[in-house]
């Protein structure tokens, strides 16, 4: 969310850089399955690739692997691999991955604190049509 509209710089005054990368990270961390890793991992503290796909009910092993090497790309974990057979790979969140866990904090909060007023309003709109 931008800063209150009387900090907030014009339009045309942002950077078209930082734009595009805010609106990719949203895109990007705003999915189920990102939030899921966030929230698993900042519990955890490290896991291993199965102990972390039990941690996320409902994820394929594919959309793990997809996601968590998105989320390394980006800064938000760690991959570990241990010169080891069979082979032991940890994940662990950076501390931008960390930080940005503590930012969707906010998200939780606001639903909590909201849940009634939303399901209120859902339930007024679903009676209407």
């Amino acid at each position: 969310m931008r800063p209150a509209p009387e900090s907030t710089p014009l339009l045309k005054d942002i950077d078209p850089r930082l734009n595009a990368l805010v609106m990719d990270l949203i895109g990007r961390v705003a999915d189920k399955w990102t939030m899921a890793i966030l929230d698993a991992l900042g519990e955890a503290g490290k896991l291993r690739f199965t102990r972390l796909a039990e941690a996320v009910p409902g994820i394929s092993q594919k959309m793990l692997t997809q996601t968590l090497r998105q989320m390394e790309r980006d800064g938000l974990l760690v991959r570990t691999v241990h010169p080891v057979v069979p082979p032991h790979v940890d994940y662990q969140l950076t501390d931008l991955g960390l930080s940005l866990g503590e930012a969707f904090c906010g998200v939780w909060i606001w639903a909590e604190e909201n849940r009634e007023r939303i399901e209120v309003a859902r339930a007024a709109f679903d009676t209407r049509g």
